[in-house]
């Protein structure tokens, strides 16, 4: 469980890293499977953003009771999961994740995810760990973002350099196993990495289930902006109840 500390630490600066690791099995198995979906798919060689789409056998690593524990002590007792993600900075050539806010890109009414990055690999300075801007949570609103198609890049949406001060940031340098609990309106990205390390990390996207997972508005955000369509995505109710009584738990086919 989060200590009192921690709880406050994450309303104060939008991001807590707990005491708890995963175990080196469990990462190894990790690794594995992380493996073999990239033999199956190499275009996810940098990025994998809808993980369950491809292999739903990823989801037994989100129903970590620990993980559930204390992601219900900052968002409530009634918790959905309804991305995971898989950012793989390869070493010598990873590219650059852009500072953002994860909730430009959700379709949530309202909008509300705790995220939980989880380090595959050790996250340092030099293999590209995250930076997070404390504090830029704090509005609870999104901050302007231009569009930029960069090759280097991650993402093609970044925020405007008015929005955000990168003297600020925080690096989340962690260990293998390691994790941090962040605020889905919190500024953050993180460098390439040319080091001979790799940066694997996989994210949950653990929403309260007082939102609404909003197919629609992901359908048309896709018919404007390109991109990964959402609006086909299968969420899951890995604790309490559907306090909304709104959200769709068909399970969607799995993309080969």
């Amino acid at each position: 469980m989060l200590t009192n500390q921690q709880v406050s630490e994450y309303r104060d600066k939008g991001f807590v890293v707990p005491d708890y690791r995963l175990s080196e099995s469990t990462l190894q198995r990790i690794r594995a499977d992380h493996d073999r979906l990239l033999a199956k798919h190499p275009e996810f060689r940098d990025n994998c953003s809808a993980l369950l789409h491809y292999d739903l056998s990823f989801l037994n690593y989100a129903r970590d009771p620990a993980i559930l524990d204390m992601a219900e002590q900052l968002i409530g007792p009634d918790i959905c999961l309804w991305n995971m993600s898989f950012f793989a900075k390869p070493a010598v050539n990873g590219k650059k994740t852009p500072y953002h806010q994860d909730g430009e890109y959700w379709p949530i009414q309202p909008l509300a995810t705790c995220t939980v990055w989880i380090a595959i690999d050790a996250a340092t300075t030099e293999n590209g760990c995250l930076r997070y801007i404390p504090g830029s949570h704090k509005t609870q609103e999104l901050l302007a973002h231009e569009v930029k198609d960069d090759p280097g890049y991650t993402l093609n949406r970044e925020l405007a350099p008015s929005e955000y001060d990168e003297s600020l940031a925080e690096d989340l340098i962690l260990p293998a196993g390691g994790m941090a609990f962040h605020d889905v309106y919190i500024a953050h990205g993180s460098e390439e990495n040319r080091s001979p390390n790799s940066r694997r990390g996989m994210t949950l996207r653990l929403m309260p289930t007082t939102s609404v997972y909003d197919r629609d508005l992901a359908a048309n955000r896709h018919a404007e902006r390109g991109g990964l369509d959402m609006s086909h995505h299968s969420i899951f109710l890995l604790r309490g109840r559907d306090a909304s009584d709104r959200n769709d738990f068909t399970i969607r086919p799995a993309w080969s």
